[in-house]
């Protein structure tokens, strides 16, 4: 097999068990829908894997597969760039939704649309691999609309459910919002570059820093700045940053399992992803890189301080991942684009985990997610209490788990940053070291400790099948040990050429140099705040919920006003639906009333015919059918005539 063809068996294995399953449900039946998918998503794995080690021995591909089209020299193309960002990212990808796809046969068993759902899941696999393989704008594109397309199915795939619809066209507007900056980035990138191809988009780059358009008349904006921030509005979009991170928390409408592919590893870090792909075009733009660091802090922070106030086990993991992603995001205005990776990594494995833990719950409890009907589950589900426990940990960023040696980078990279915005991000995300780890342990301790608060039907919750359990574990296992490769990946010059720094940012350079190892990264953690940040929102939240389980209602109560903000989410889901959905609405009534009732159908239908028909009455009166009416009109014509001729004829020719 060509390398080519190992390419190709990437991205192409999975969009294979999606066409059987979709297309050959029925008649392979619900083994055969999950054994194709699984199958196809595995081969994917274990290319990405072969692929992901060739990367490491050097080989690059950079090069066409399939030429659409060619218009006026400009050539579309479909093609792959695998380096070590996309390896990586393939390598993520195909693991988080191999045991997606696993865990599937267990929670959806009793589902009617049980192949539909396999194949869906499927066919998001492949436009994720699509998107991260690409090595031109229009490929990437392709795979940015298809899996805003496939969420938008998966979102809404229990359909019945009003609430699920809601949902889906919630995300599927909102991305559309972000999508058109996106796609004006895309334009201006084919209009001043003549080319869709990264490399020679890259490689002119430097050439076009000065080059200004003007956005508004007058008013010149440097066109790489113009570029950076469309990407971005497509970035906040997809990966759900402030403002346009409302659709995130509603996905939860979907099925667990797609919960845990959109959050952990596919759509929300296509954003991140394509923000550090385009490095060198973010770092020709201080403006751009500023705007993404206020964002990200804002997301990390405000959106974590709603997950303290959620219920729903699935909405505290939701809400966490939108401060995750802000993180990501401040990573990666501060230049630190491989420590955005590395979180983008370590979170997708720690996240999963919490996803699939959570929907363990969910099924032992008879599809119920409200925490407030929870406890006491440890006991009774050992490997799912375990293996959540860890994600929680991870989570949180205690010293030895993944997620503290990638957040860690991330706060230490943003406090080095000499980026404006850089001392707001910091203090943002040093902040939510305390909130994270408090929700976060919020939900363990509420949710699996104290007393049982459940309806036990006709028996107790019980632990979860092998199917379900198993996939838990091969997650639990990289939240633990995967943050222990910070050393070449953030410090080892793993990236490569397929991340760009400008000189003038150097941070991570700085970080380098006080680099020496994994465990005495961990000694000196202790002497650090975030730590003590990270222990102290433990603390608070066994406190709270273990020592104290009466407190948290009584400072609910007298929070009030407070909690009533974080409950209502900061009034955006509101404003959005007052403001853009009812403005749209009674801005389409009005045009109803104004353009169909008003001019088509009053003026131009009934209007016509009410003129018509007053014509036909004048013209009546004259058509009676009486003789001497007819030589009436005939004399009055006779005079006219005769008039014209002796007054007006007259006079001309004298």
């Amino acid at each position: 097999m060509t390398d080519l063809q190992l390419y190709l068996l990437v991205p192409l294995a999975p969009l294979a068990g999606a066409l059987i399953a979709g297309l050959g449900g029925r008649r392979i039946g619900r083994a055969g829908a999950h054994w194709v998918t699984i199958i196809g998503v595995a081969i994917s794995f274990a290319a990405s894997c072969l692929i992901f080690l060739d990367v490491l021995d050097g080989a690059v591909f950079n090069g066409p597969v399939y030429t659409w089209l060619v218009s006026d020299g400009i050539r579309f193309e479909i093609g792959f760039l695998i380096d070590r960002l996309s390896a990586l990212m393939m390598v993520v990808v195909s693991f988080v939704s191999l045991m997606v796809h696993v865990y599937t046969v267990g929670y959806m068993a009793d589902d009617p649309g049980y192949q539909r759902f396999f194949a869906y899941i499927a066919l998001f696999t492949f436009s994720m691999l699509m998107l991260v393989m690409a090595n031109n704008f229009l490929q990437l594109f392709f795979g940015w609309e298809a899996v805003g397309l496939v969420s938008y199915l998966l979102i809404g795939f229990w359909y019945t459910r009003p609430s699920a619809i809601y949902a889906s066209l919630k995300a599927f507007l909102v991305n559309r919002v972000g999508d058109f900056g996106f796609l004006l980035a895309v334009a201006l990138v084919l209009a001043y570059f003549g080319t869709l191809d990264y490399a020679a988009v890259f490689s002119r780059a430097p050439s076009m820093a000065g080059a200004t358009i003007e956005v508004i008349p007058g008013a010149p904006w440097l066109l790489l700045s113009a570029i950076c921030i469309g990407l971005f509005i497509g970035a906040m979009g997809k990966s759900a940053q402030f403002p346009l991170h409302v659709w995130l928390p509603d996905s939860m409408e979907g099925p667990t399992p797609i919960s845990a592919l959109i959050h952990a590893a596919t759509m929300v870090t296509a954003g991140i992803f394509m923000v550090a792909r385009m490095s060198p075009l973010f770092e020709l733009s201080q403006t751009a890189l500023s705007l993404v660091l206020v964002i990200g802090g804002i997301t990390a922070l405000f959106m974590a301080l709603i997950a303290i106030v959620q219920y729903d086990i699935k909405r505290v993991v939701a809400y966490s991942t939108l401060s995750q992603l802000g993180y990501m995001t401040v990573a990666l205005g501060a230049s630190a684009y491989s420590a955005a990776i590395f979180h983008l990594m370590t979170h997708a494995f720690f996240k999963a985990l919490l996803f699939l833990g959570a929907g363990s719950a969910i099924i032992a409890l008879h599809h119920e997610q409200d925490m407030r009907r929870m406890g006491g589950l440890w006991k009774l589900m050992p490997w799912t209490y375990g293996t959540l426990l860890i994600g929680a940990i991870a989570s949180a960023g205690v010293p030895g788990f993944a997620g503290f040696f990638s957040k860690d980078a991330i706060i230490e990279a943003v406090h080095l940053s000499r980026t404006p915005g850089a001392g707001f991000a910091w203090l943002a995300v040093t902040a939510c070291v305390f909130v994270t780890a408090l929700y976060t342990f919020r939900l363990v301790f509420y949710a699996f400790h104290g007393k049982a608060r459940f309806d036990t039907h006709d028996h107790a919750p019980n632990e979860s099948p092998a199917v379900v359990t198993v996939p838990l574990v091969l997650l639990a296992i990289p939240s633990i040990c995967a943050g222990w490769v910070i050393g070449p990946v953030l410090y080892g010059g793993y990236f490569g050429n397929s991340i760009s720094i400008a000189p003038t940012h150097s941070g991570l350079r700085e970080m380098a140099e006080e680099f020496h190892g994994v465990l005495p990264m961990m000694a000196h953690a202790v002497k650090t705040v975030p730590f003590w940040l990270t222990v102290a929102g433990i603390a608070a939240a066994w406190y709270l919920y273990i020592l104290k389980p009466e407190l948290p209602a009584k400072l609910r109560q007298k929070a009030g006003v407070l909690v009533t903000v974080l409950e209502e989410k900061y009034g955006f889901d509101r404003f959005y639906d007052w403001f853009f959905a009812g403005g749209a609405r009674k801005f389409g009534s009005g045009l109803w009333r104004f353009g169909d009732v008003t001019v088509i159908d009053g003026l131009m239908v009934n209007g016509s015919a009410r003129l018509i028909g007053w014509f036909a009455g004048v013209v009546r009166l004259v058509q009676s059918g009486f003789i001497y009416h007819y030589a009436f009109f005939m004399i009055i014509g006779v005079s006219m005539l005769l008039t014209y001729f002796i007054f007006f004829r007259g006079t001309l020719v004298r």
